[in-house]
Formats: C-alpha cells, sequence, structure tokens
C-alpha cells in the first residue's frame, strides 16, 4: 500500500478519496445537525470536567472521541425507546461523527493547559488569575488552535496518511455501534447489520473487560497503579509495569515501529541516563517529577528537530497546505482539475485560517500584554513558535498517539527564559500560548483523521470543532475555581498537579536565563537535536530499511513520560504484531475494535469512578 502511495500525486491521492470514499456519503447523508451539536456540547462539557480533575490528579488526559461516540449512541438510542413519538430517527454515523468533533472540542482541548501552565501559575504566585481573564484566555487559545490546524490538515491526513490513531479508533468504533463494514455506509442507519457485528461485539466485550479493570484498580484498589515486578529501586525511575491496559491499546493501533522506537527511548531514558545523572548528583531527588525536568530536554529537542526536518523534507506538499491562501487576496480564477475544485469546496477555506488567527492573535495578544505584562513583541512572537511546535506536536500526535503540550511549552519556557530571563510569569504565559494552541490543533486533526476514514466533510466537521469549544469553556473554567478554590490544593495528596509541579519548577529554574540550565542538558538539547535530525534523513536515504530505523518521535516522547507507559505501548504493539503475522484476517477484523474497546472501557468506567468518589467521597 506505501508503495502505491509513494508513487501517486498529491492530486491523485485526493482525488481517490473523494470519488471512493467521500462520494455517496459525505455529499448525501446528513452530517452536522443541531441535535448532534447539543449532545456533543453536553457531552464534552462532563467529560471537560472529568479530564480536569484526573489531570489535576495524573497530569493525564483521557480521550474523549471514542467515548463520547458510545455515549451519545447509547444515550440516543435510550431516549429513542423513551420518546418514540418525539424522536423519529437514529442518528447516523456521521452525525455522530460531527458530534464527537464537538464533544472532544469541548472536552478536551480547553483545558489542557488549565492542568499545566494556568495551574503553575497559581502555584507561582499564590493567586488565581481574575474569571474573565480566563475564560476569555482560554477561548482565544483554542481559536488559535483550531485555527492552525486548517493548513496542516491535508498534508498530514490527505497526503501523508498520518495514522493519528485515536481517530482511527473513534471511526472504527463508530462503524462497531452502527454495524458499518468497510464501503457499506450507505446502510449506516440499519442497526442490526450483519457487517461488523463480531466486530461491535469484540468492542463492548474488550470495554467490559477495560471496565471491571478500572473498578478493581480506581474503585476498590484490589489492583495497584503500578506492578513493582522489576523492583522498588527501579520504580523510582518508573521502571514497572502499569496498571492500565489503555497504553496498551494504544500500543496496537499505532503500529509496532513507533513501539518498538518508544521501548528502545525508555530504556534509554530512564534505565541508561536518569540512574547516571542521579549517581552524578546532576538530579538530587528520585521519582519522575524530578528526574523528567532533566530528560524532557532532550527528548523535545528530538521532537522538534526531526519535525521541523520532516516538514522541511516536504516543502512542496507543505506548501499546497498554504496555496488557498492566495485566493483570499485574487478573485482570478485560475483552472483546475473538476474533482479538485469539488474537494477544496469541502475542505476548510484559507479564509477561515486567517479569520481565525486574526481573532485568536487578537484576543491573545491583548490579554497577554495587558494582564500578564509580555510586551507585544514578544506574544507576537510566541504566536509565530505557536506555529512550528503545534506542527510537531501534531506530527507527534499523528504517529505516536500522544500530544507532547508539555514538551513543546517546555522549548518556549527554555527560549523565553534566554530572552526575558527573572520574569516568570512571561516564561509561564508564553509556554501556555504554544502548549494550548497545540494541543487545540492537534485534537481537531484527530477528529478530522476520524471524518476522512468515513468520509465525512471536513468543513462540516470544522464547524462542530468550532462550537464545541463554547460549551468548553464555559464549563471548565468554573470547574477549575471549583476544585481549585486556593493554592493549598496544589501539590496535595487529593491532587498532587503533577504537571503544574514540573512547569513551575522549570520557570523557576529558568529564572537566571539558558545559563542556569545544567551543562549536562544542554548537552541533552544538542544531542536530542543531532538525533531528531539522524533518524529521518536515515530513513529518507534508506527507504526500504524504515521498519528497522526507530522513530524520532517515539525517541523523543518516551524521554517526557514514565517508562510503564513505554513498556505498555511496546507490548500493544507486539501483540498485534503478532496477530497480524500469523492471523491477518483475525487481525484486521478485531484489532482496533479491542483496542478501541479497552480505551473506550476505561474511559467511560474512569468518569463513573470519578463521580462517586467526587459525589460520596470527598
Amino acid at each position: 500500500m506505501n508503495e502505491t502511495v509513494k508513487q501517486q500525486t498529491p492530486e491523485e491521492i485526493e482525488k481517490e478519496w473523494f470519488l471512493n470514499v467521500y462520494t455517496g456519503r459525505g455529499d448525501s447523508m446528513v452530517q452536522l445537525t443541531l441535535r448532534a451539536v447539543i449532545m456533543g456540547s453536553f457531552l464534552g462539557g462532563l467529560m471537560s470536567f472529568t479530564n480536569l480533575y484526573i489531570g489535576l490528579k495524573t497530569g493525564w488526559g483521557l480521550g474523549v472521541a471514542i467515548t463520547s461516540c458510545i455515549l451519545s449512541f447509547t444515550i440516543w438510542k435510550s431516549l429513542r425507546k423513551l420518546f418514540p413519538r418525539l424522536l423519529k430517527t437514529d442518528f447516523t454515523i456521521l452525525e455522530n461523527n460531527a458530534m464527537q468533533s464537538t464533544a472532544s472540542s469541548a472536552g478536551y482541548s480547553t483545558g489542557g493547559t488549565l492542568v499545566s501552565a494556568i495551574s503553575a501559575y497559581l502555584l507561582i504566585n499564590g493567586v488565581h488569575i481574575p474569571y474573565g481573564i480566563l475564560t476569555a484566555w482560554i477561548f482565544f487559545l483554542a481559536i488559535l488552535g483550531v485555527s492552525l490546524a486548517i493548513p496542516m490538515k491535508r498534508q498530514m491526513i490527505n497526503i501523508e496518511k498520518l495514522r493519528f490513531p485515536s481517530g482511527i479508533a473513534a471511526a472504527e468504533t463508530l462503524k462497531s455501534l452502527h454495524g458499518v463494514s468497510d464501503g457499506s455506509l450507505e446502510h449506516a442507519e440499519v442497526e442490526d447489520a450483519e457487517a461488523g457485528k463480531d466486530s461491535a461485539k469484540a468492542l463492548f466485550a474488550a470495554g467490559g473487560v477495560g471496565a471491571v479493570i478500572t473498578v478493581l484498580r480506581d474503585g476498590l484498589e484490589w489492583i495497584p497503579a503500578q506492578f513493582y515486578i522489576f523492583g522498588q529501586r527501579l520504580g523510582q525511575f518508573t521502571i514497572a509495569l502499569d496498571g492500565s491496559l489503555i497504553m496498551v491499546a494504544a500500543g496496537a493501533i499505532m503500529g509496532f515501529r513507533v513501539a518498538w522506537s518508544i521501548l528502545l527511548g525508555g530504556i534509554l531514558c530512564w534505565g541508561v541516563f536518569a540512574p547516571i545523572i542521579y549517581h552524578l548528583g546532576i538530579v538530587e531527588e528520585l521519582g519522575y517529577r524530578s528526574l523528567v525536568a532533566w530528560t524532557l530536554w532532550g527528548g523535545a529537542a528530538c521532537m522538534v528537530s526531526s519535525g521541523l526536518l520532516s516538514f522541511a523534507l516536504q516543502w512542496k506538499t507543505a506548501l499546497r497546505a498554504f496555496s488557498g491562501l492566495g485566493a483570499i487576496f485574487s478573485k482570478r480564477q485560475t483552472a483546475v482539475d473538476p474533482i479538485i475544485e469539488k474537494m477544496n469546496k469541502i475542505e476548510v477555506p484559507g479564509s477561515w485560517f486567517m479569520w481565525g488567527m486574526t481573532v485568536g492573535s487578537v484576543g491573545v495578544v491583548y490579554i497577554i500584554n495587558t494582564y500578564f505584562g509580555v510586551p507585544i513583541w514578544m506574544a507576537l512572537l510566541a504566536i509565530v513558535m505557536s506555529f512550528f511546535l503545534a506542527l510537531v506536536a501534531c506530527r507527534a500526535t499523528g504517529e505516536t498517539d500522544t500530544t507532547p503540550i508539555g514538551a513543546m511549552g517546555k522549548i518556549t519556557q527554555l527560549f523565553y527564559g534566554a530572552i526575558a530571563p527573572k520574569q516568570m510569569n512571561v516564561n509561564l504565559m508564553t509556554a501556555c500560548v504554544t502548549a494550548g494552541v497545540a494541543d487545540s490543533a492537534a485534537d481537531l486533526l484527530i477528529d478530522l483523521k476520524s471524518g476522512y476514514q468515513l468520509g465525512a466533510n471536513p468543513r462540516l466537521q470544522f464547524i462542530a470543532q468550532f462550537l464545541g469549544i463554547f460549551a468548553g469553556t464555559a464549563v471548565v473554567i468554573p470547574a477549575f475555581y471549583l476544585i481549585v478554590p486556593s493554592v493549598e490544593v496544589l501539590g496535595s495528596d487529593q491532587f498532587p498537579a503533577p504537571a503544574a509541579q514540573v512547569w513551575a519548577a522549570v520557570a523557576k529554574l529558568l529564572m537566571n536565563g539558558f545559563t542556569s540550565l545544567h551543562p549536562s542538558a544542554r548537552w541533552a538539547l544538542v544531542v536530542g537535536g543531532f538525533i531528531g535530525i539522524l533518524l529521518p534523513t536515515l530513513e529518507r536515504l534508506f527507504p526500504d530499511k524504515r521498519k528497522y530505523i526507530p522513530s524520532a518521535m517515539g525517541i523523543g516522547l518516551s524521554w517526557t513520560f514514565h517508562f510503564w507507559y513505554s513498556l505498555s505501548m511496546f507490548i500493544g504493539g507486539l501483540i498485534a504484531l503478532i496477530i497480524d503475522k500469523r492471523k491477518p484476517e483475525i487481525g484486521r477484523k478485531y484489532t482496533i475494535p479491542v483496542a478501541s474497546g479497552i480505551i473506550a472501557g476505561e474511559s467511560l468506567m474512569g468518569i463513573v469512578v470519578i463521580i462517586y468518589f467526587m459525589l460520596f467521597v470527598l
């Protein structure tokens, strides 16, 4: 398949999708409706609250797309049975896809920086950002993020066909729920369709397994969060087995090459370099929070250099993403292929990109200048950096299903620590811009990948995503003030806020600029950057050996999170590989539905457990 894609021109690739996937589906099926937006806003608002709670406890966020698909399907079926005369039709599969775009935007893209940069601001300053200021800040950041994703979509999804595993999982979940197999989307409203029935059963069975594990682990505490099978000493270097199957499922979806690359990077990071820097006294305390303050520099540099080089090597393809912008300033009509012209009409137009960038930039610059005291030129520079770092983050998400917003923020913190030393608020809030924008952009691309798989209209999906910003902002901001009434809550046993602690630590570290960074960390930056350039270059020089060359994004990402995540992803990738080699038909039929079910089951039950503890225990 890869050989065929490489021989096709970008126009041929897009025409093939338009004729074989979109036509007869996205051009005729109901998609963006009021009921889809209302359902998505409700579910996204609920999950923005739960993700905020989880983020403050663990620094991690649960996926929203798959969870919202299953919840929406189940809720609507139940409502139809209760009110058959009022609710006469089911959601179409593309209508549910638009719903999950709204839910995902509301539940994820608006709250990522609250558990990191915004909480770090509270830790450093001891006071909350005023309600109105914070609401406007989160809203404008989300607008910038979804706008920056517009020119990246056609390159990363249409042409390069990056996997975006969560997007594929969401699409497969919808197919299973609606009883749809590939090529039969026109029958999406047939509940008992034979196609996809076995996959649906597998998805729900796997979801049940994930739910039971969550109850035993988080609810009853009969299963530990991590199994220290390698010993407590190595556990202090995060070398353990995770008690969750979510990352195993993610590894199965992302593929074996990225999975073994992540494990290789994890072994080098947590098994080799972390013990060395501790014994040398470079890091004085054991534990993830202390060690990652050093390891993230090499990992972030690797991801940044790799992402930017990959972009540069494909500059012709990347340039196509911006080709429509010229039409904004010219009324001249150019002769194009009729199919491509139709394709352009369903893609998000360049004018939307310009308007979104203008509105988002003006709002962000005004707030960051008037309230946080960041000079206008520094604010504008942060927005420019946001584009390049969002590009890197989106590519990392496409390859690994993990958005490294923390790493992207640290690059900005390092840069502004050099040009604006001893200004922690400047350091934090400019990094908040790049991290928040990267988070929103990657989230939109995950949704668009799902729509691409199903043949949805990307312009309508963008509108659904944009509408979700309003619902998410309306819920997540008051929830943040409710959960964190004062700075004393952060860092407590109840809310350790690990992401915020790291952000605050880096801001304090860079009080004296780049020179305050330990010399070994500076070398890690250089070496990480070199590896990020070397590996994509080797892929380019030896395309036939690509499967033996580690993924630079995978290597870099493994240096920014716990080793037990790396191990889980590798296990998932290995299981999927073995099944694919020995029973390819079973692999094609069940791997993604089972992985999607595990992710959905743990996520759904995680929400139930959280709500239970908040209502009856706290």
